[in-house]
């Protein structure tokens, strides 16, 4: 009988064999850099009044709906990031995203934003917010669900506190705490 490991036939066997058996593809994946906190602090200017709001209703509830807390309506908002409570007082981003108000009983919004900023060292780069408003809580905590730029892979709370709010027109600016973790 012949050297079975000596025909061509078994060795173009073997070649096909180990040519199908898959190989390890590892990629090499750099572990990210130490994990930092950083603390960001502005105010949030949310003005529905006047020639150039940065707050617009974009849709609202049946007539028939009668919550005093405005319940079913969505606000799409553009609204500017300040270093001080004064609109007028440098800009440091901006606040791209929505509310709605999803309390029936008490003024309770879902706020789903990102904080794009626009000044410093993270210029360019975004936090990403949500969470539950609850309007006439003294301090509100909201989520930091993720972000991008050197805020990739983000997380996090916000603190908002009402600094003013004019029942009248109903423009409002509200102080930020931000603490995010990210690498």
């Amino acid at each position: 009988m012949a050297n079975l490991f000596s025909t061509p036939l078994l060795l173009l066997l073997l070649l096909l064999v180990s040519s199908s058996i898959p190989t390890s593809t590892q990629k090499t994946v750099r572990r990210p850099m130490k994990e930092k906190l950083s603390h960001l602090h502005f105010y949030w200017h949310d003005i529905v009044s006047g020639p150039s709001p940065t707050s617009i209703r974009v849709a609202e509830a049946p007539s028939t709906n009668k919550s005093a807390t405005g319940f079913g309506a969505v606000v799409m908002i553009d609204d500017p990031l300040t270093a001080g409570p004064e609109l007028s007082s440098k800009l440091l981003g901006r606040a791209q995203g929505f509310y709605a108000l999803a309390g029936k009983d008490k003024v309770g919004l879902l706020m789903a934003m990102n904080f794009v900023v626009m000044d410093g060292k993270y210029n360019g780069s975004t936090v990403t917010i949500m969470g539950r408003n609850e309007v006439f809580a003294p301090v509100r905590e909201m989520s930091v669900v993720g972000g991008s730029g050197l805020f990739r892979l983000s997380r996090g709370y916000a603190q908002a506190k009402t600094y003013s709010l004019d029942l009248k027109t109903g423009d409002a600016v509200v102080e930020y705490d931000v603490y995010v973790l990210h690498y």
